[in-house]
């Protein structure tokens, strides 16, 4: 069949420039969408597609991570809460007894009620911690919006590698019965030769070892099979059906064609790196928070109360007021200095570890780029592997039959051809996910990618 094509990034077909593209929104957009357009009854796993979006919709990683953005979320208009009007209300009721002398010529004693009503307003006027809090709740958000797009995209790329995992292990099936077939056959030859006297035993056991190995190799296979299906089911939280499969694919390496394309649009791009990004910036904000705590504060407050009951004699209070309050910090056990101290620390910490992530995702970027470029060469180099091993396995059968070519050679030219072809199978399917791969690397991976591997897939399987 004709090849079909995918390009790594997209892009004019003409153009070697990287388009980027805005990662993060399209992926949290998509965990809002399939979070409802899923429907809830189970559906089997039949396509890259089905797989992915089931993945997306029952994934707990990418769950926590959505949980943790709304609670980030939350976190705003709590920050905000603090430089806002704050109103309290009050009520008290009692009964009170009181025993008087002194007050005249006799002691009073006596029982009376007494009832206090109050509301207060208190808005702060200047509060330097406050307006860092609302600037740390901004970056927890970018860095959890971060933490949900890698999620996606780890997700989206595990998804990929377990369903051709899948299509990888029941080609690998499929060619361990091959052989066990062509086996079959040889050892039957072998055995009619033996009856009538123009074999040896030699020969016989010979074919039998290999034929041995063989169903081993098929159980193996069976098992491996069931061991891939159990990893893609493990992800999709539903059962492998039929899986799509891909005859034949043109092996396309990078574009465009320039791993220090990839490095910028990674360093740029790169979910993880940004997250890593955002949590630095919340360290560093936690410096000036700190900090901040020596300053002073100033607030309103204004209070109403009404009170109602005295002893002597009952009277009713009506009273309203305002008062503009400064506090100013000035010593507090060495808290604020060790406070400081400590929020220094972990910026440095953070800074670290952003440095350490970028030098991981560089090296990501590269290692992608190149197994991108490698297994172009691998694939082709595995078809004509195939071809070649074919005309040998059909040469030396010629030659077996007319006697020209010993029952040795016709069992190596068997194994050969089989060897030959699970290095096809895996330099297939390691083509079409090693794409996957650099986009996840470069941070650019979006649900169309997957959309275009799946158009690939042609429902027939490789043979």
């Amino acid at each position: 069949m004709t090849g079909a094509s995918f390009h790594c990034l997209a892009g004019t077909n003409n153009s070697s420039r990287l388009r980027l593209y805005p990662t993060i929104a399209s992926w949290v957009l998509l965990g809002i969408f399939c979070g409802t357009a899923i429907a809830a009854a189970q559906t089997t796993v039949e396509d890259l597609t089905t797989a992915y979006q089931q993945a997306v919709n029952t994934s707990p990683m990418i769950a926590q991570a959505r949980a943790q953005l709304d609670a980030d979320l939350a976190g705003k208009p709590l920050a905000r809460s603090a430089l806002l009007p704050h109103v309290n209300a009050g009520a008290s009721g009692g009964m009170n007894t009181g025993y008087v002398t002194g007050f005249g010529a006799q002691a009073i004693s006596t029982g009376y009620h007494s009832d206090t009503f109050s509301a207060t307003l208190t808005e702060s006027l200047f509060d330097g911690q406050s307006l860092v809090a609302m600037r740390q709740a901004g970056s927890r958000i970018q860095s959890s919006e971060a933490a949900l797009a890698y999620a996606q995209q780890a997700v989206a790329i595990e998804v990929t590698q377990a369903y051709f995992g899948v299509l990888e292990a029941q080609a690998n099936e499929r060619v361990a019965q091959q052989q066990v077939q062509l086996l079959q056959s040889i050892h039957d030859q072998t055995n009619a030769s033996l009856a009538v006297g123009t074999g040896d035993i030699i020969t016989v056991q010979e074919a039998q070892a290999q034929l041995d190995a063989a169903d081993a190799d098929l159980i193996a296979a069976t098992n491996a099979v069931a061991i891939a299906k159990n990893q893609l089911e493990r992800l999709t939280h539903q059962p492998t059906g039929n899986l799509r499969d891909i005859t034949t694919v043109e092996a396309l390496g990078p574009q465009p064609d320039s791993m220090d394309a990839w490095v910028v649009a990674a360093l740029k791009n790169q979910p993880l790196l940004q997250q890593a990004r955002a949590s630095l910036r919340v360290s560093e904000q936690q410096v000036q928070f700190a900090e901040r705590a020596r300053w002073p504060t100033l607030t309103l407050s204004g209070v109403g109360q009404h009170a109602a009951g005295t002893l002597i004699p009952p009277v009713a209070i009506d009273q309203v007021g305002a008062s503009l309050n400064l506090s100013i910090p000035i010593f507090e056990g060495g808290r604020t200095r060790a406070s400081i101290h400590q929020a220094q620390a972990l910026a440095r910490a953070n800074r670290e570890s952003l440095a350490s992530t970028q030098d991981q995702i560089k090296l990501d970027a590269q290692t992608a780029f190149l197994e991108l470029q490698n297994s172009v060469a691998r694939y082709r180099a595995a078809q004509q592997s195939v071809r070649s091993a074919k005309v040998s396995l059909e040469g030396t059968h010629k030659g077996f039959d007319i006697g020209s070519r010993s029952i040795i050679d016709l069992l190596t030219a068997t194994t050969n051809y089989a060897a030959a072809q699970r290095a096809y199978y895996l330099a297939l399917y390691t083509q079409l996910v090693a794409r996957t791969q650099l986009k996840a690397a470069a941070g650019v991976l979006t649900p169309l990618d997957i959309e275009n591997i799946n158009s690939l897939l042609n429902g027939s399987p490789s043979n």
